[in-house]
């Protein structure tokens, strides 16, 4: 069982918990994710490591209420445990040898950048970010983004907050004005994704993306979070989460993300209604 040690609400729909779990916390890097159970008869979900403290043997982990198992999840307080939390697992973020990159982050993918940043902050590179959100009330970890870079571009669908527009506006700008970035890391909603690749692929700039597709065991042996990789299958769980963009057939990833959407939704109604009724 693994202590919640901390939990707090980042907007309506995103929550942050640090979780007690130190041999996690001993070994985790930027990048890596996790796989935890709510309950003994819960489903596995990956997380990705938002942050970890080794000192304190906690691991950060930041989630949107988008699924039954979320929602599951968010209903548990500071104090309270979960079943299973498993990890680091995944390759970590290659950040050695950096001295400039621009990270590109879009909602809840923003919880992902974060660390990276920091890390490759830490390492002294300059770090440049851009992060979108569809409105101001959606606007998440934008002081800890502040701390840890050079340069900061905020952008909202319509307006509400920073700048109106997508993400690979200012990006075209920046690399138009002359920045010379030795790589662009994005992550977040694969049509984003798909076209932040899009804008570097003609200057060519390396691009590396975070692939968070469906997955069971986390070791590779399900399948289920099987992607095309320069015409190749390759699997995010033990082959990534990160990919060069330039390689990833996005519209493959794309299509297999929603398939079960109609039946992730009906999972999560169905938890709604089992929580109505027991109120």
């Amino acid at each position: 069982m693994y202590k919640i040690v901390n939990k707090k609400s980042l907007n309506p729909t995103v929550s942050m918990m640090d979780i007690e779990a130190p041999f996690v916390a001993k070994k985790a890097e930027p990048g890596q994710f996790i796989i935890l159970r709510v309950n003994k008869d819960g489903e596995r979900i990956p997380l990705t490591v938002a942050g970890y403290d080794r000192a304190a043997g906690t691991v950060r982990i930041i989630y949107q209420i988008v699924g039954a198992t979320t929602r599951l999840l968010d209903e548990k307080k500071a104090g309270e445990y979960l079943e299973d939390f498993v990890g680091p697992l995944g390759k970590p973020s290659e950040l050695e040898g950096l001295h400039k990159v621009c990270i590109v982050g879009g909602g809840v993918g923003c919880a992902i950048a974060l660390p990276v940043a920091q890390k490759l902050h830490e390492l002294g590179c300059e770090v440049h970010a851009i992060i979108g959100f569809r409105n101001k009330d959606l606007v998440i970890l934008e002081d800890e983004f502040k701390a840890c870079t050079k340069k900061l571009t905020v952008m909202t669908d319509d307006g509400s907050y920073g700048e109106k527009g997508v993400v690979t506006a200012p990006l075209k700008t920046a690399i138009e004005s002359g920045e010379n970035y030795d790589e662009v890391i994005t992550i977040g909603p694969l049509i984003m994704m798909k076209f932040v690749v899009a804008t570097t692929k003609p200057y060519n700039i390396k691009t590396v993306v975070s692939m968070n597709p469906i997955m069971i065991d986390g070791t590779g042996m399900c399948g289920g979070c099987r992607l095309t990789v320069n015409g190749e299958t390759r699997f995010a769980c033990v082959d990534g989460p990160e990919f060069d963009g330039f390689q990833v057939d996005f519209d493959e990833a794309m299509e297999r993300g929603s398939m079960y959407r109609d039946f992730e939704r009906h999972a999560y109604e169905k938890t709604c209604n089992l929580f109505k009724g027991a109120q």
